[in-house]
């Protein structure tokens, strides 16, 4: 499989426990890349594998009129295919930044359009299976969290087996 970009948000409370995790189920999907969010919030993916310089001044434009995003990770929840996630509450300002990415990006549909325009922000923990389900993961994430969050930086982030990578990072705000 080939790699793709993603413009994310790191969660550096969780970072341990996702950079953990997903040693378990795929360690070529653990970076090196000390500044890596593992632990993130999508806010734009699959995004464009190789950006204009003009895309990414316009990312950085759209970074610096974001102000840091404050969310409490709390409740867990489980999509249709499986993805066991944990919900940012309040989810508005996550919401908006990918409706303006969106608007700015049009060609860059979140999640390829799979899922329609309406996208449930989440930082995905878990996949669910024979062994693992929403009470298991519960379990293990039991006294992690809750966690309270500032979101501060955007990442242009390269995921791909062995390569997973930082391409740029802007600050909010």
């Amino acid at each position: 499989m080939t790699g793709h970009s993603v413009l994310q948000l790191p969660v550096p409370a969780l970072e341990e426990w996702v950079r953990a995790r997903t040693a378990h189920y795929d360690g070529g999907f653990v970076s090196d890349d000390a500044r890596f969010g593992h632990a993130h919030i999508t806010a734009l993916g699959p995004f464009d594998p190789d950006p204009s310089p003009d895309a990414l001044t316009l990312i950085g434009d759209l970074a610096a009129g974001t102000p840091p995003v404050r969310v409490r990770l709390a409740e867990l929840a489980q999509f249709p295919n499986g993805i066991i996630h944990v919900v940012p509450d309040p989810d508005d300002a996550l919401r908006d930044l990918t409706a303006r990415l969106v608007a700015a990006f049009p060609g860059w549909p979140p999640y390829g359009g799979e899922f329609g325009a309406d996208v449930q922000p989440h930082l995905t923990v878990d996949a669910a299976s024979d062994d693992v389900d929403l009470a298991s993961t519960a379990a293990l994430l039991r006294g992690v969290l809750p966690v309270d969050a500032v979101l501060d930086r955007l990442q242009l982030a390269w995921w791909e087996t062995g390569d997973c990578h930082v391409k740029q990072e802007w600050r909010l705000g």
